[in-house]
Order: C-alpha cells, then structure tokens, then sequence
C-alpha cells in the first residue's frame, strides 16, 4: 500500500486512503502475513508473540489483558493487591511489581504496554513506556490534562512506536456506518450535534473528606497518588470514584466522550474547537442548585458546548454535551411518549438538513429518524475497511508491523485534547473559553490556561 493512491469515496469528495488511515485506519492485519503462517495451519512461532506488560490490572485493566489472547502477559504492575488479585491469579506466570517505573527498567524483554491506571496517572507511565522504545495502549480518556495529550501524541511520532486509546467503539462497525451515511450525504450537511450520557453512576463528591482513615495493607497510597497532590488516604477516592475528583478524574466527560463523541469527531472530521462553554449544577435532595465550585470536585451534572469551525467542505458545528440527567430535547420525529431506545443509557443526535441520524455509546446501531425510515433505506455501499478482531488485537497487528491501530495517537491525541479541554469550561462555569488549539491556549479567560498542563508533584515528570 506504501505509495499507493488509492481512494475512498466520501460521497462526492475523495478521500486518500492515508488520510484514513490517520483517523480511523485500516483493517487490522488483513494485509500483513504474519510469520505463523507461513510455518503453517495452528503453528505460531514465539518470535510472532508480543511480550507485554500492564500496569493497572483490575478493572478495566483486567479486561484489557484478556482481550491480548495468544501473546505473552510478561508482567503485570498495580498498587493495589486485592483490587488486582483475580488477574495475578489468572496470569500466574507474570512478574508482580507495584512501582511501573521498576517493572519498565527491569523487563528489558517487553514489547508493548497496557496503561490502564486511574486518568492522573496515565501520562506518566505511558511517557515512560514510549521513551522505552515501548509499544502503547493507554485508557480512554488517554490523558487528565491537555497538554499531556499533545505531549504522548509527539512523542510516539518520535520514538516511532504504535499506539492506541482505550475507545473500543472506534474499531467497531457502528462509527463505519455512521461515516458513511454522512459522507454519503443521507441527511445532508452536519451543523448540530448532541452527545449524552447517563453518568455520574457513582455518588459525586462534594467536599473532600477531613476524618483520618488507615491505609489498607494491600494497597501503596503513595504510588496510587503518583503526579497528584499530596493528601492523606480516604476511601471516599477510590475504587472508581476517583472519577469525580479533579485531581485524580476527568469526571463523566473524561470517562464516556472518547466513545460518545468517537462518531461525531470521525465522521465530520471536527479537530480543535475554537470556543467551549459550561454550564453546571450539584443536586441537593430533591432541589437543583447553581453548581459552586469546590475546586476539588466535579459536578453533579454539566452541559458543555463546542464550537468547530468550517473543515473543507464541511460547515461549522456546535456540539452539545449532556450528563448526569440532563438531556437534549426529544427529537421532533418520535412519536408521542416515545423515548429514544438507545443501549448504555448514552448516544449521539446528529441533526442534519435533511434527516437524523442516532447511535448508541459506543457508536453502536446507528438508525434514522424517525424509525420508519429505516424501513425503506437503501445503505450505501461499504467504503472503509472494517477491523477484524477487538480493539487490542487491532492494536497488536499494528504493534508487529501492520498498518497503524485504529485509535492511535494521530487521531486520539487532538480528539482527547478537546474532549479534556471541556473541562477547562466546566471549571469556570458561564464563560465562554475561547481556544487556539494550535497553541492550546485560552485566549481571553488567561487564569484557564493554569490547567493545560498543571506542575506534578515533586519527584514526578514526564
């Protein structure tokens, strides 16, 4: 394919297979003959495995080894031993560390790197990792700040090695449909786009906890903290609910638009927004208050609008994000007292000139409103590659030389970078941020710019 230029049509306008190859790739591995093969039907030489080590193995973590079937679980990192404890258990063979910068200076052998630790600390280790001539697959939202993304994202062009952010919709068919309905030009030009999702699901903190509590044994609180700010352990931080902490989460944003907004950062090609505002709340009882900064927690609930400007052809766009119960306005296309069915409590309103289109989080089950036209639709013809395989294997393919993952850095560096920057928004509620994405600054609110890429705490660096 190299040289090659070979086109996909977007409708009326062409597309080089390179240019989507940077945003959403190419079918994983299925140009590739892999060494195995060729000794054979079942034979798999050792040389065809990838040693790899994870760092964070419960939780999400957990899942993500599972899903590296075949390939070699070499070592396995995390500061919490019983949170952990099922996948030693089912990994008995792997090295046990707590300290990742210990594993990654002793396992000379690793290939690759699971990074899937609460989002503080996501930018330390991967930035080690990659220094390490390691391959990457970091978790959603791959970074807590933007400059940290854009960082990760320069890096791994320069140590040249393959990447990948933890949003599994993205290999998946619904963001291909999505795209090329849209790109076909089924409801004509995009110009307003809705995201929401059902989160918080955990309790959101207020007020950081005064009441001193022990550290559990099993568990190295220091490490845990890593970049962040020193303060004493509480179990009002963790497991999960590290989320709705500034210093440790990205809050409901930070933990579902890598997959919601996935669709509408692909399909319209959206990059940098020029603009962001908030709006936020905490609920109290059965009363909605006007949300007042703690400057230690997220909100309740927040609305966040995006402002993209015109890309080519393509018109500006306003995107609006919802969570914690609040929701956009029905469609106009359901029935009475008919609700949008729509899997994971969460999904995107792509509202176009001619039509609509809804998918679910995970770009999953696109449609068109309303539902009876799906009756009659006749879709276009495929135009992109599919993934064959999960999210890591895609990852693992382009790990041992096939095209890039479909997820790597080029397209989630600027696609996390703008969903984090939401966040800049939710901490000064009412404002409009105005951003230059190039430079990642905020242009007129000059105190916002302290959190584009915040001092680590001593001893910590990328």
């Amino acid at each position: 394919m190299n040289g090659q230029k070979n086109k996909l049509k977007r409708g009326d306008t062409a597309i080089s297979r390179r240019d989507f190859v940077n945003g959403m790739t190419a079918a994983a591995g299925v140009m590739i003959v892999p060494r195995h093969v060729l000794g054979g039907m079942g034979y798999r030489a050792p040389s065809d495995k990838l040693n790899i080590a994870a760092v964070g193995a419960g939780g999400m973590g957990a899942s993500n080894i599972d899903h590296c079937y075949g390939e070699n679980i070499v070592a396995l990192c995390d500061v919490d031993d019983q949170r952990a404890a099922a996948t030693f258990k089912k990994y008995p063979d792997a090295k046990r560390y707590r300290d990742f910068r210990k594993m990654l200076e002793t396992e000379k052998s690793v290939d690759a790197v699971i990074v899937a630790t609460p989002d503080h600390t996501h930018a330390v280790v991967a930035m080690m990792a990659i220094k390490l001539g390691k391959h990457v697959y970091v978790q959603k939202p791959m970074t807590h700040w933007v400059g940290e993304a854009r960082k990760l994202t320069e890096a791994v062009r320069q140590y040249k090695v393959a990447s990948q952010m933890g949003n599994q919709g993205h290999s998946g068919e619904g963001v291909r449909l999505v795209c090329e309905w849209i790109w076909a030009g089924v409801i004509g030009q995009v110009r307003e786009v809705h995201c929401f999702t059902n989160r918080p699901v955990w309790k959101s903190p207020v007020q950081r906890p005064t009441e001193k509590v022990d550290v559990p044994s099993t568990l190295d609180w220091d490490l845990w903290l890593g970049p962040a700010p020193y303060r004493p352990y509480h179990p009002a931080y963790l497991p999960q609910v590290w989320r709705g902490w500034w210093d440790f989460g990205c809050g409901a944003l930070g933990d579902m638009a890598c997959h919601i907004m996935d669709a509408s950062f692909t399909a319209l090609k959206l990059g940098y927004p020029t603009s962001v505002e908030a709006c936020a709340s905490t609920h109290i009882g059965d009363k909605f208050w006007t949300y007042i900064d703690t400057k230690d927690s997220f909100p309740a609930s927040s609305v966040i609008r995006y402002n993209f400007p015109t890309r080519g052809d393509m018109p500006p766009v306003k995107l609006t994000w919802w969570d914690g119960g609040m929701l956009p306005e029905q469609p106009e296309e359901l029935a009475p007292g008919e609700k949008l069915k729509l899997k994971d409590d969460g999904g995107t309103i792509f509202v176009g000139e001619k039509g609509k289109i809804v998918c679910g989080t995970y770009s999953d089950d696109p449609s068109l409103l309303p539902a009876s036209k799906m009756q009659t639709f006749e879709r276009p013809p495929q135009t992109l590659p599919r993934v064959k395989g999960n999210h890591e294997q895609n990852w693992i393919e382009a790990c041992k030389g096939g095209p890039p993952a479909t997820s790597n850095f080029d397209y989630a560096g600027p696609f996390a970078e703008a969903v984090v920057m939401g966040n800049l928004a939710v901490r000064f509620p009412g404002r409009k941020l105005l951003w230059d994405g190039k430079n990642m600054r905020v242009t007129n609110v000059e105190e916002a710019n302290q959190y584009i890429l915040p001092a680590y705490r001593e001893g910590w660096s990328l």
